[in-house]
């Protein structure tokens, strides 16, 4: 009823309203850790593939699904980059494409033999063209999910780091895009009851985002991703103070984006942000699952939010919706 209504509404609404671009969540009936970036009057999509990394290009999310799927780079047999790549992200650095996976060495599926690595392409289009291997990002600890942002007057790398039983996250600033130029510091570690859910102690897929009034914001996802209660948390870092200071960085008491039962939307997380119309809005993609006990499988879906602002510069996140109901979408 609540999707026969809503679709009912957008067919009331004013031609103008009737006429901006729309979709329907999720995009794709799979794609975890998904990320999306937007160039030149395109958005770029990527996901968790597990054998290769993909990019699906469009002008229009809402029509996702018909974008084609290039591969644009498959591992080596062997290597340290060889097996289980997830959690890919598509950067626009100094006139150069940029992307940021997780990888675990050949013949050891494990934690203690993953990494963060980087590829690079010097051509306009990131669909077509060599990729450059520019090998694992020294990271003192194995981990996942790296991440890279320009803040404060240069380049950070952040990514969830094993330290023990726990994941916490991690930062360090940048040489280069895969070089880093000072050791890294631990700013999160997982110590809240629902940090801890699924029988593991988790922060992973940092996710930055620069608030209004000179805050910096890092998302991440927090306990086990094949919990249902699988949730998004907050770091916050007030202007002027300094990113790899542990102490400067705040944690929002409780999640900031959790499951919603009565719409069916479970574990929701791994999320980026992007920019769209022109850089005036700030919308959200992540990835939840459309049942209870779904699991950490290929099935969770990706969905696209717009972000709000609160008078004091902090980010209202949307409330997750229902599968299948309409929404507006982002232009570029």
């Amino acid at each position: 009823m609540k999707r026969v209504l809503a679709a009912l509404a957008l067919l009331a609404a004013p031609l103008t309203a009737r006429d901006a671009p729309t979709l329907v969540n999720p995009l794709l009936p799979s794609g975890p850790d998904p990320y999306v970036v937007t160039d030149d009057g395109w958005f770029y999509f990527m996901a968790t593939r597990g054998d290769r990394l993909t990019i699906r290009r469009t002008r229009d999310l809402g029509h996702l699904a018909a974008a084609k799927e290039t591969t644009v780079w498959r591992p080596p047999a062997t290597g340290p980059n060889a097996i289980s790549i997830w959690a890919p992200e598509l950067h626009r650095i100094d006139g150069k494409w940029f992307i940021y996976y997780t990888a675990a060495a050949s013949g050891h599926d494990d934690d203690a033999h993953r990494g963060v690595f980087v590829l690079e392409h010097d051509g306009p289009d990131p669909l077509v063209g060599e990729w450059i291997d520019r090998g694992r990002i020294a990271t003192r600890r194995t981990g996942i999910d790296g991440t890279m942002f320009a803040a404060r007057g240069r380049r950070w790398f952040v990514y969830s780091a094993y330290d023990g039983p726990d994941s916490v996250l991690a930062i360090a600033p940048l040489a280069n895009p895969w070089t880093l130029a000072a050791p890294e510091v631990v700013i999160a570690r997982p110590d809240r009851p629902w940090e801890k859910q699924g029988g593991r102690q988790i922060l992973e897929g940092p996710a930055f985002l620069q608030g209004p009034k000179g805050d910096l914001f890092l998302a991440y996802s927090a306990s086990a991703c094949w919990s249902d209660d699988y949730a998004l948390g907050l770091l916050r870092l007030r202007p002027g103070a300094d990113p790899m200071a542990p102490g400067a960085w705040t944690k929002s008491p409780r999640p900031v984006l959790a499951k919603i039962p009565a719409d069916n939307v479970y574990a929701p997380g791994h999320n980026a942000f992007f920019s769209a119309a022109s850089g005036r809005e700030q919308w959200i993609v992540y990835h939840a699952n459309d049942g209870a006990n779904a699991g950490c499988k290929p099935t969770r879906s990706p969905r696209v939010q717009q972000m709000r602002w609160a008078a004091d510069g902090t980010p209202i996140f949307p409330v997750p919706v229902r599968a299948g109901t309409p929404a507006p979408a982002p232009r570029p």
